[in-house]
């Protein structure tokens, strides 16, 4: 289990989180596991789908690149992610295939939020959805 005081801040910088309140943030920090994860482990490819078992990730150690297939077998470096920092959300949201490789630049520690445990608490919870779904379109508005 990960521990909660430590966990709240990182959670409620996200901001796909950040409007929610204390306690639904704790909902969220009860779905999630921490796992480690060695050297150029890829944690989902560019074109790969979203199931129910497909995560969120936030990194607690280590670096992840984020990288876009160019040809066949080379990626372009889009940014480098440290401790902190989240990915995996867009596609987890929207339920479309991912859009890009994530990939370890070391060792590395992440918490991860399983697709299945976010929508669970999304259908317990109208009003985080609600939440979330503002803060998600302001997002997708953002990004282009």
């Amino acid at each position: 289990m990960v521990d909660i005081p430590s966990m709240l801040p990182i959670i409620q910088a996200i901001p796909l989180f950040s409007t929610l309140s204390e306690a639904q943030n704790k909902e969220i920090i009860d779905g999630i596991v921490m796992n480690y994860y060695p050297k150029d482990h890829v944690f989902f490819d560019e074109g790969d789908a979203v199931n129910e078992n497909s995560c969120m990730y936030i990194i607690k150690t280590g670096l992840v690149q984020i990288d876009k297939k160019e040809t066949f077998d080379h990626y372009k470096k889009v940014t480098v992610l440290e401790q902190g920092k989240f990915f995996g959300e867009m596609a987890f949201v929207l339920n479309e295939p991912r859009n890009a490789r994530a990939i370890t630049l070391g060792e590395c520690e992440v918490f991860e939020l399983k697709k299945a445990t976010f929508t669970k608490l999304m259908e317990n919870s109208p009003e985080s959805a609600q939440k979330i779904s503002e803060e998600f379109m302001n997002r997708l508005k953002q990004n282009g």
